[in-house]
């Protein structure tokens, strides 16, 4: 019996999301009285014994390049087979893009219960159940899990990583990768940015920046802040910003601890995919936005005025000139 997180990489990295996890299934196995462990798929760059410092005491591992290109088909098998030969009854994911991928298949597979998108840690007193997020954020599910093998998808942000000492000891799993139905031929990543769903800070804009040429003053201020850039889906539907920014219900759903709505009115298709950030701050021009109504703080005012001075005030704060 054990805690089994699997870790989610990108260019041989181990993701943040991946951390918080991490630490999320350690605090269940001091819960459950077990051991935490972990399982990295593909050649990493990472000294995968420093994951014991986040409460893992094993890293399962399968150094193959040809899993470096994600195949969920093909993880999914490969932690099923680390699932039996662990004997792990808790299965932790992101409920990222990937996580979204391989914990369904995984569930089916297994005939295990799948919780995704969790936001706390579970409730062992009576039974196991773990609370969620349900209706775009606008309430909270509690969901008893009854199957021997219980599988969580933990929602970014949600659990603050840990750190403590110790050091995880590395196994190489001896499994048999299946060949893929999936020829990967070509991988364009965008470079140069922080990714949103890792982003703590991210600065936004909306139809209010008026057009493309203009939106100079929200990387200004991405960049004076360390932020990743967003958008809204008309700004995106426009072409103003690639698509990859468009955050909203259907678009990336993140939750980062500060978020700036810059000329955003806040429709709620755009609130469910924000409203988790931690603290929100809106920039608008007209006071009865909607907006107005989720933020932490805002400031009513022509934005092409207001943000300029936030940036040259973080800059000057900073010492950046």
């Amino acid at each position: 019996m054990s805690v089994l997180v699997f870790l989610d990489q990108s260019d041989g990295h181990i993701k943040k999301s991946s951390l918080e996890a991490a630490s999320y299934g350690a605090a269940i196995a001091k819960n459950l009285s077990t051991a935490a462990e972990g399982i990295v798929l593909g050649i990493t760059k990472e000294d995968l014994t420093a994951l014991g410092k986040y409460g893992l005491s094993k890293v399962h591992t399968v150094k193959n390049e040809a899993l470096n290109n994600f195949d969920d088909e093909a993880y999914t098998g490969i932690i099923a087979e680390a699932i039996n030969s662990t004997g792990a009854n808790v299965i932790i994911f992101s409920n990222n893009f990937n996580g979204k991928s391989i914990a369904p298949r995984l569930s089916v597979k297994l005939k295990a219960g799948l919780v995704s998108g969790a936001i706390a840690l579970p409730d062992t007193s009576n039974g196991f159940v773990v609370k969620k997020n349900v209706f775009s954020g606008k309430a909270f599910a509690n969901v008893s899990v009854k199957t021997d093998i219980k599988i969580i998808s933990l929602n970014a942000n949600s659990y603050k990583i840990t750190e403590g000492d110790g050091a995880a000891e590395v196994i190489e799993l001896n499994v048999a990768i299946p060949p893929s139905r999936v020829m990967v031929k070509e991988v364009n990543k965008v470079a140069g940015e922080i990714p949103l769903a890792e982003a703590e800070i991210v600065v936004s804009g909306g139809r209010g920046m008026k057009g493309p040429e203009n939106w100079g003053i929200i990387t200004d201020l991405a960049k004076a802040l360390g932020a990743a850039t967003a958008c809204s889906r008309p700004v995106s539907d426009s072409d103003w910003r690639p698509h990859h920014e468009h955050v909203g219900q259907t678009g990336l759903t993140i939750a980062p601890n500060l978020y700036f709505a810059i000329g955003i009115s806040g429709a709620i298709q755009h609130l469910a995919g924000v409203n988790r950030s931690k603290t929100i701050v809106v920039i608008n021009k007209d006071p009865e936005a909607p907006f107005f109504k989720a933020a932490d703080y805002g400031i009513v005012g022509d934005a092409f005025e207001v943000v300029p001075k936030i940036t040259e005030a973080i800059k000057k704060l900073k010492g950046i000139s």
